[in-house]
């Protein structure tokens, strides 16, 4: 089956097909770097990493652009309460989000551009919008017509007459039209500006996109990646702006994951209901936040409790059972089971990719993961030894590898008890030589309550962590 993805712009899944053989460009919407990066943040940086490494698993050559929005008020306005250099303050915010995708071991991108370093393209595009007679200027400010657009709407499927001013956009009796979007705006005192030719000022945020796209990835995209809530406007205007110039198809597939919330809210800086990057990593291995979204739809919204990282966490362990080296000693397997493990192998690898190629449906992909744990662990009780259970094993990494687990228990936090469980079953080992099944069962009735499975064999005693 060929890869397919939902595409927003079609409301449909899609067959997907790239613009150049072989190759994806492939743009991001970043954040505005103003406050310590959330876990809405890294679920919007994980689900698009995850695409992309399939991608490349698929053979694709992928150009990955994500930019950083440095120049706007959120940040001109901190700036200024903190008494701080705008750009540094956004320098700071930047460093420490790459610090946090370093950690959630998402791959960096081909090229972070920011606003503030494509300042010539963006005035360039203004320029040829104006030229088009696709915008106009007020004062100083540039406009951006919807009237004259009539695909205007044709991503949110909203139409000039239902339509409301989005969240960064301010009404202005100035404007032709009440949803006419800023291109530009006049400098303001205490703000960073930059010469036009309809004199200083700043761009608006949704040109910014448009002539970063333009300049890292061209005038076509393949898929143009964000969150949900970015539909409307930012998106929806950054394909007015960019096919405004062009007279093409901006991009080909429109992608869009759910919301991170938390008690039933969206999770916000502006509303200030947040768990940041680095508190929950401070807590959890970063493979934990990958499990959790991989564990769910893209598209859907997540929500954050307790109780979800708790199981997550338990279905990470599970994972890392996986890896265990066969048992001391292991006999190996009669030829017919060792061929029924390696087709298992097979079967897994075949459902992982048929899971993935139905737009990206991580979660199938991760249960055919977890039966392939299954199956590895019961070989290995059953006395697999450690070239028989090499195969499975090479497969379980490929396809862990490819959704960027890690799964290294020196970065868990909690396998730190292992060596202690490894001492315990080690114990029960001697009890049960010694015949003292009471003491025995009460170490695997007591491991059990902790979530720690143990199978016996003739050939010794493995644990696991239960899921």
């Amino acid at each position: 089956m060929a890869l397919r993805i939902y595409n927003t712009l079609s409301r449909t899944k899609e067959e997907f097909s790239t613009i150049e053989p072989g190759k994806v460009r492939m743009y991001v919407c970043g954040p505005t770097v103003y406050a310590d990066a959330h876990l809405g943040h890294a679920m919007s940086a994980l689900v698009f990493d995850i695409a992309r490494r399939y991608l490349e698993y698929k053979g694709y050559d992928v150009r990955y652009v994500m930019n950083f929005t440095d120049v706007d008020d959120k940040i001109i306005n901190k700036a200024n309460d903190l008494g701080v250099d705008a750009f540094v303050l956004a320098q700071q915010y930047i460093d420490g989000y790459k610090r946090n995708l370093e950690s959630l071991n998402i791959k960096p991108a081909t090229v972070n551009p920011r606003a503030t370093e494509d300042m010539p393209q963006i005035i360039q595009m203004i320029q040829q919008l104006i030229e088009n007679e696709c915008a106009y200027i007020v004062d100083g400010d540039v406009y951006y017509s919807v009237e004259g657009d009539k695909d205007y709407g044709k991503l949110s499927g909203r139409s000039l007459e239902t339509m409301n001013a989005g969240s960064r956009i301010q009404v202005d009796e100035r404007k032709a039209h009440p949803m006419d979007f800023a291109l530009w705006k006049s400098a303001k005192p205490g703000e960073p500006a930059w010469d036009s030719p309809w004199g200083p000022g700043r761009p608006g945020w949704h040109i910014e996109c448009s002539a970063m796209n333009m300049v890292h990835l061209g005038e076509q995209i393949d898929i143009h990646g964000g969150g949900n809530d970015l539909i409307f406007p930012h998106h929806e205007n950054e394909i007015a702006q960019t096919e405004s110039i062009t007279g093409k198809t901006f991009a080909r597939y429109w992608m869009h994951n759910g919301m991170m919330g938390l008690k039933d809210e969206k999770m916000s800086k502006s509303i200030g209901n947040m768990v940041t990057i680095d508190q929950f990593l401070s807590q959890h291995p970063g493979d934990v936040m990958r499990l959790w979204v991989l564990n769910g739809s893209y598209r859907s919204p997540l929500t954050y409790n307790e109780s979800v990282i708790e199981q997550t966490t338990q279905g990470y362990k599970r994972l890392l059972s996986a890896k265990k080296a066969a048992l001391p000693g292991a006999k190996g397997l009669p030829e017919i089971e060792q061929l029924k493990l390696e087709e298992a192998s097979e079967h897994a690898r075949q459902a992982f990719i048929e899971a993935m190629d139905d737009d990206f449906n991580t979660s199938l992909a991760m249960a055919a993961i977890y039966e392939l744990v299954k199956v590895i662990n019961q070989a290995r009780a059953d006395g697999a030894n450690a070239a028989q259970l090499e195969h499975a094993q090479t497969v379980f990494n490929e396809l862990t590898g490819t959704l960027g687990l890690v799964l290294s228990e020196e970065s868990s936090q909690g396998t730190s008890a292992d060596a202690f469980i490894d001492l315990l079953v080690a114990l029960r080992r001697n009890l049960r030589a010694e015949k003292n099944w009471k003491m025995s069962d009460k170490i695997r009735d007591e491991l059990k309550v902790l979530g720690v499975i143990l199978e016996d064999s003739k050939d010794g005693t493995t644990w696991s962590w239960e899921n």
